[in-house]
């Protein structure tokens, strides 16, 4: 299957970054609810791996995909994309109370931006190389300034650094999940991709879960409103946006746009929300601001002027690794 076009893969994209948006707020919501932030990342997960094994029955193009990786031999760290997110959530149940959200997020950003760029530089996506260009760098600064903004008045707790960094360290790995989940995809099939994500998550989180003790605790008490049980189904909507996103743009790109559609999903929840703090011109003006730098690393660099006597090839497009292509 042919990746879209790059504008149609990253307006999903966005849409996956706004779904992202409602995702983390009930996550959040749950782990309050039930008195365990783990449990939350974990209901998250599973939902989404059940209905990956509902996919499997219902879902051809998930079956012949991953008929079609076994085939591929692909490496086996091509297969670990899904310990990227896994980190995140966990991470952010953990860093957000000390760090607070604004320093949070933007630590999160600059470890996403960082390992974009290295990640496109390295071809680890199924784009092949991207060149560490002035128009890229200045796109991934200008997003990380983008959710700086969009953070004020945000609150701010301690500036640990140990936990700063272990963020950071999170942000980078999200990147390395859209490269390796898109490299999956492009070996087997889209499905393919998001089922590999969940498969290589789902325990990670169990894991973690055990050794925080949420399962040794006193019983819990299930909150019943529907809506806090979605995280899966928008996790899976999320995976699946990225994987479309990284085949056509890279890593970086898709970065940012998601990051965009998180600002506009908050914006929005902001305003819906019967206790949102309603429309807050920061937020609106950092997902503009972040959807401009996707618009910026899209750009080429103007070749530099041929020296005496020599001629300069003009840009070429992006390699593509077509090893990895269906």
């Amino acid at each position: 299957m042919r990746p879209p076009p790059s504008a149609v893969a990253l307006a999903l994209v966005t849409l996956g970054g706004a779904a992202s948006a409602a995702q983390g707020a009930i996550n959040a919501e749950l782990g309050q609810r039930v008195g365990n932030a783990t449990l939350g990342a974990l209901v998250n997960n599973l939902g989404g791996t059940l209905l990956i094994l509902v996919g499997l029955l219902v879902l051809p193009s998930m079956r012949t995909g991953l008929v079609a990786l076994r085939r591929a031999r692909l490496p086996w760290w091509s297969y670990l994309g899904g310990l990227g997110g896994a980190a995140i959530v966990l991470v952010a149940a953990y860093a957000v109370p000390v760090l607070g959200v604004a320093v949070f997020t933007i630590a999160q950003v600059a470890g996403n931006g960082f390992g974009g760029l290295a990640s496109d530089r390295a071809g680890l996506a199924p784009v092949g190389r991207l060149p560490l260009s002035p128009p890229r760098v200045a796109g991934a600064l200008l997003g990380m300034a983008a959710v700086a903004l969009a953070q004020v008045g945000q609150p701010v707790g301690d500036l640990a650094v140990g936990v700063l960094l272990l963020t950071v360290a999170a942000g980078i790995g999200v990147a390395l999940q859209t490269a390796l989940n898109g490299r999956i995809s492009a070996a087997g099939s889209a499905a393919a991709g998001v089922a590999v994500n969940f498969v290589v998550a789902t325990p990670a989180v169990l894991l973690v879960a055990a050794l925080a003790g949420a399962f040794t605790g006193p019983p819990v008490s299930w909150p019943t409103g529907w809506h806090l049980y979605l995280g899966g189904l928008l996790g899976v909507g999320i995976v699946a946006s990225l994987v479309l996103g990284v085949r056509a743009a890279g890593v970086l790109r898709t970065g940012l746009a998601l990051v965009g559609g998180q600002l506009a999903g908050a914006l929005l929840l902001d305003v819906l929300l019967p206790d949102g703090p309603g429309a807050r011109l920061p937020v609106l003006a950092g997902a503009l601001l972040t959807l401009l730098a996707v618009l910026i690393t899209g750009r080429r660099s103007r070749p530099a002027p041929p020296e005496a006597g020599l001629r300069v090839a003009p840009d070429a497009a992006p390699a593509r690794d077509d090893r990895l292509v269906p």
